[in-house]
C-alpha cells in the first residue's frame, strides 16, 4: 500500500469515529510517520518499532487544568511501515490503521491501555 492509500485509510478511519465523540476532537494533528522516532519508542519503552503502531502526544483531556492553554497541538503518530510490516495484505492494514487511530483517539479522551484492556480494545 503506497503512502497515498495509506493516508486515505486513516481520513476514513477518523471519518468513522462517531460525531459524539468527534465534535470534541480539537487541537489534534492526525499524522503518516514511516517509523516511530527513538525518543517516542524510549518514551513508550519499545525497542522494536514493530511493536508500536501509533502513538497519542500530548495531555489527555482528562489530566488538562484551566492552566492549559497556548500551546502546540497535541498529535496523534499512525506509523505507515509498522503498520504495513505486521499486516498480510491491504484489508488487514485497514483494519489495524482503524483500530490505531481509535486507540490513540482513546488516549487523547484520556483512557489508558489498562482501561482499554478491560473494555476488550487493546
Amino acid at each position: 500500500m503506497n503512502r497515498r492509500e495509506f493516508e486515505r485509510h486513516v481520513a476514513e478511519a477518523l471519518e468513522k469515529i462517531p460525531d459524539a465523540l468527534r465534535k470534541h476532537i480539537a487541537n489534534v494533528a492526525i499524522v503518516v510517520e514511516e517509523w516511530p522516532d527513538a525518543e517516542t519508542m524510549e518514551y513508550a519503552e519499545v525497542d522494536d518499532p514493530l511493536d508500536l503502531l501509533g502513538f497519542y502526544h500530548g495531555i489527555p483531556l482528562t489530566e488538562r487544568t484551566s492552566d492549559y492553554g497556548l500551546v502546540p497541538p497535541d498529535k496523534i503518530s499512525i506509523y505507515r511501515q509498522s503498520i504495513l510490516a505486521t499486516c498480510r495484505n491491504d484489508a488487514e492494514a485497514r483494519d489495524v490503521i482503524h483500530t490505531t487511530l481509535r486507540h490513540e483517539i482513546a488516549h487523547y479522551f484520556g483512557i489508558d491501555d489498562e482501561r482499554l484492556e478491560e473494555m476488550g480494545r487493546y
